[in-house]
C-alpha cells in the first residue's frame, strides 16, 4: 500500500510540474509576434508552413517541439485513469487539455493564436510517450494496485473420507442391496434354466 500511494503520489506531482511548465511555455505572452501569428483551423496547415518557410533546423525545432510536450500525457494519465481503455481515455483528456490551452492562449495571450496542427502534435507526442513508456508503467501500477495485499491464510488440508470397514469380500464385489439384486436375479436364471432342461428330458 505505501508503494502504491507513493507512486501515485510521483505521478501527481509530476503531473502538477508538468502543467506548470505547460503553462509557462504556451501561455506566456508574445507581443513581438502579434502581427505575424494568427489561428488555423486547417489540419496540416501550419505543418506545411514549417516544411516551407522555416529551415530544417528550425522545423524540426518547432514540431518536435511539440511531440515532446505532448509526451507527458502520454507516462503520466495512464497512471491516473482508470485501467480499462486507458489509451483511448489518456488520448481524449489529452485532446481536452491541449484544445483549452489553444484556446486560452488564443483568446487572452498576446502574440499567441489557436493552432489545430499544435493540437495535433501534442496529441501524437502523447501517443508516443504512451507507447514507449506509460503503457509498461501504467500495467506495473494497475497491476499493483489490483494484487490482494493480505496475509497468506493456510489451506485447510483436505480431509480423506475414512475407509470402509474390510468385509473379508473380495474387491469389486458387490455387496447390501445390489448384491442381493444380482443374486436373485441369478437364481431366478438358473431356476429358470433348469426347468426348461427338466422339461426336455
Amino acid at each position: 500500500m505505501l508503494l502504491q500511494a507513493a507512486i501515485l503520489a510521483a505521478a501527481l506531482l509530476a503531473l502538477v510540474g508538468f502543467s506548470v511548465v505547460l503553462a509557462k511555455v504556451t501561455l506566456t505572452p508574445s507581443p513581438a509576434s502579434e502581427d505575424l501569428v494568427t489561428s488555423n483551423l486547417r489540419p496540416g496547415r501550419s505543418l506545411r508552413q514549417y516544411a516551407e518557410d522555416y529551415t530544417f533546423l528550425a522545423a524540426c525545432k518547432q514540431a518536435g517541439g511539440n511531440l515532446v510536450l505532448g509526451m507527458p500525457f502520454g507516462v503520466l494519465l495512464p497512471v491516473l485513469v482508470p485501467r480499462r481503455l486507458r489509451m483511448i481515455r489518456m488520448v481524449l483528456l489529452t485532446v481536452m487539455v491541449i484544445v483549452v490551452v489553444e484556446l486560452v492562449q488564443g483568446a487572452l495571450v498576446a502574440g499567441r493564436a489557436f493552432d489545430i496542427d499544435d493540437v495535433i502534435l501534442n496529441t501524437a507526442g502523447a501517443l508516443l510517450g504512451y507507447l514507449v513508456l506509460g503503457r509498461r508503467l501504467s500495467h506495473r501500477y494497475h497491476v499493483l494496485a489490483a494484487e490482494p495485499w493480505r496475509e497468506a491464510v493456510p489451506v485447510p488440508a483436505r480431509r480423506n473420507k475414512p475407509a470402509r470397514p474390510s468385509t473379508g469380500k473380495p474387491a469389486g464385489r458387490r455387496t447390501g442391496r445390489a448384491a442381493t439384486s444380482w443374486t436373485r436375479m441369478r437364481r431366478g436364471a438358473r431356476a429358470r434354466l433348469t426347468r426348461g432342461r427338466a422339461s426336455k428330458s
